[in-house]
């Protein structure tokens, strides 16, 4: 596979690593980006893999709390002028209520709107709007107490960053604090119980082979079995600190993690829900010049 100067590029951007070795990773594993950043970490060249921030998605994520219920939802947008817009901002508000009542996302394109489906509500606006949108995705948790944030608000309960917090107990503000942690830091899971167990075996077979291929080059090599009983599972253990919720070190207190942040407070956290605008959707680059010929070409 050519492995081209974009792909290069964003390796780089993902992984921290420099050119030529993102390039030697790329052609290594014959352009497979997920193969190459785990290439780059296990020769110890690239910190542990950030998620791209390659998106063409733009919009608002809205959000909407009642009692011990909360939901998140995203709409997307082609430009971010649209998040501005106060019509569209009252639409993705007006979802966000309308998905307190439905389970999943079918149900929230058919849920009612000012009288109208949510579905045809998004294709009043487009039109009028004149510019793509799509309800893109929704999610939901439940407990005594539920607590939204968003990030880089556009309005009230609307912003490009959505977090949801539900906790077993009386909120003291604490659930704030924690959502805002959670906005910060982006973990995959919970808890180690709720990681996705593929993450999991990825990692240990990243941390084996750096751990084995660290201690063959080293001057003085442990024993094997040091490296599997000791180095490995201390190695996993730091890498659940960093990616579960619970074992996190709580931003505004960087001395305790996040679980006992919130038993000091008096709760228990029971799940949350993060949704960032356009998270996972790459974007599409073209060069001016490029862009040009194509326009003057009709295309």
């Amino acid at each position: 596979m050519a492995i081209t100067a974009a792909m290069v590029k964003e390796l780089r951007e993902t992984t921290g690593a420099g050119m030529m070795d993102a390039k030697k990773a790329l052609t290594e594993t014959d352009g497979n980006m997920e193969a190459a950043i785990d290439w780059l970490r296990t020769k110890g060249l690239a910190k542990a893999a950030k998620k791209a921030d390659r998106v063409a998605a733009e919009g608002l994520v809205g959000v909407a709390v009642s009692g011990g219920k909360g939901v998140a939802v995203e709409v997307n947008s082609e430009t971010d002028f649209v998040g501005k817009n106060a019509d569209f901002q009252k639409l993705v508000s007006g979802i966000a209520k309308a998905a307190l009542n439905v389970s999943d996302l079918e149900a929230l394109k058919a849920a009612d709107l000012d009288g109208t489906p949510v579905a045809e509500a998004i294709t009043n606006a487009i039109a009028v709007i004149g510019e793509n949108m799509t309800l893109r995705r929704m999610a939901g948790v439940e407990g005594d107490v539920v607590v939204s944030y968003v990030h880089n608000a556009a309005a009230p309960e609307l912003g490009r960053i959505g977090v949801l917090v539900a906790l077993k107990g009386a909120d003291n503000g604490i659930g704030k604090q924690i959502a805002m942690h959670i906005a910060a830091t982006a973990p995959l899971s919970l808890n180690e119980e709720a990681l996705d167990p593929a993450v999991l075996a990825r990692e240990l077979e990243v941390q084996t082979a750096k751990a084995l291929e660290e201690n063959a080059s080293s001057a003085k090599p442990k024993p094997e079995q040091v490296i599997h009983n000791n180095i490995i599972p201390g190695r996993m253990r730091k890498f659940l600190e960093e990616v579960t919720l619970l074992n996190q070190k709580f931003v505004i207190n960087p001395d305790i993690t996040v679980a006992q942040a919130a038993k000091e407070a008096g709760v228990e956290v029971l799940a949350y829900e993060r949704i960032a605008v356009g998270e996972g959707i790459e974007k599409k680059e073209e060069d001016f010049a490029a862009e040009v010929a194509k326009t003057m070409a009709g295309a």
